[in-house]
């Protein structure tokens, strides 16, 4: 059931900025210089994965906290309480037996994952991964097997993360095409004798053993062309035991399906539509002319989602938190429908119901077609 305001929210919402959704303490850094960016994200998610694998608070079983109801505001701290919040969802979601799980938030700040430099994206969204598994294998004591999508980007994360991984007990790397030699690896094996001879970096392990013996997989930074190596993995190596879809943008990768040169719609209909919405926050930028100054006016938020909780309209206030302003227990927001809230929440729904001025705002389509193709899905995970 869909609820127009959230009861817990009794205070004022205030008029929000267009920022993205940033830990409340974060380093001011210097975002014309891209290699500043990537060299200091790299030292604080690498100083991340070291502290929670050493000894601390990280080194014992974190206690799951109840979720059901929702937030009335979010604001992460950090980056460890985002992957804190993450971990836990899932924790909730492997008690319930779920097996196809989703996480999905921004893993970059400052800049979004598609907008800024892929390289950043990709290392920052491993790292994040690393600090996740190495709590889900002390909370669980299930060994976590993280996918990349191909040999390739295997080898280089390994040679990355080499010392990271040597420090974290039940978490392995691995890709999407393990089995199958790559044309690198078909070069490389003439002159080292074997697809994982050793080079100037040392040997590079064959995840197929640790592949075997993973109770859970991660996959990550996979594209839309990748989308059906996913599948096949997922259906031969992992068809009974749980896989998780870490920040690979769904959405964003949905809306490439049928289109020339990509994977058929029917991926989503029969695979993606299988996992269910762990831990989710996706942020949304609107802006309304007006006819009284300041003439616009932008505002944003971000639909977000923490199982079992509901899933919530967060609009962004002044002081970068999130409140919530409308919740459904049942079903996920449509693109539409989040703005609607949105707009409605911050009383710019002005126009008459009906009115060709409304229509004129809203414009013909205001929903995707994996959100109108309901009746095609084989399963609904992904819309509760």
């Amino acid at each position: 059931m869909k609820l127009n305001s959230c009861s817990r929210v009794n205070a004022p919402v205030l008029a929000p900025s267009g920022a993205m959704l940033q830990p409340a303490r974060r380093t001011v850094l210097d975002t014309h210089s891209l290699s500043s960016l990537r060299t200091i994200r790299q030292a604080q998610l690498h100083k991340l994965c070291v502290a929670q694998a050493s000894t601390g608070d990280a080194g014992t079983p974190q206690p799951v906290e109840d979720r059901r109801s929702g937030r009335t505001t979010y604001r992460p701290a950090s980056f460890t309480e985002l992957v804190g919040d993450a971990v836990q969802a899932i924790r909730t979601g492997l008690e319930d037996g779920l097996l196809r799980m989703e996480v999905e938030f921004p893993s970059v700040s400052n800049v979004d994952g598609y907008k800024g430099a892929s390289d950043l994206y990709i290392d920052s969204n491993i790292q994040l991964a690393l600090a996740a598994a190495k709590q889900i294998a002390i909370d669980t004591g299930k060994s976590v097997h993280i996918l990349l999508p191909d040999e390739t980007e295997y080898r280089r994360a390994y040679k990355m993360f080499k010392s990271t991984l040597n420090l974290i007990d039940q978490v392995t790397l691995g890709h999407l095409q393990e089995g199958k030699q790559s044309m690198f690896s078909q070069f490389t094996s003439l002159f080292t004798g074997g697809v994982n001879g050793s080079g100037m970096d040392g040997p590079i392990p064959d995840p197929a053993n640790a592949a075997a013996n993973a109770d859970m997989f991660m996959a990550l930074n996979a594209s839309t062309i990748e989308l059906p190596d996913f599948e096949t993995y997922t259906n031969d190596k992992a068809a009974s035991k749980p896989m998780i879809a870490w920040n690979l943008e769904l959405d964003t990768l949905r809306a490439d399906l049928g289109l020339l040169g990509f994977p058929p719609k029917d991926l989503q209909y029969r695979f993606l539509s299988q996992f269910k919405p762990m831990f989710y926050i996706r942020q949304r930028d609107y802006s309304k002319t007006v006819a009284v100054s300041p003439f616009i006016i932008n505002y944003s938020g971000c639909l977000f989602r923490e199982y079992p909780g509901p899933w919530q309209v967060m609009l962004r206030q002044d002081n970068g938190v999130y409140a919530c302003v409308a919740e459904d227990a049942e079903r996920r927001y449509g693109l539409g429908e989040f703005k609607i809230e949105l707009t409605r929440a911050m009383g710019l729904n002005t126009e008459p119901e009906g009115s060709a001025m409304a229509f004129l705002r809203s414009g013909y389509k205001t929903s995707t077609w994996w959100e109108d193709d309901e009746e095609l899905e084989q399963h609904k995970a992904w819309r509760s």
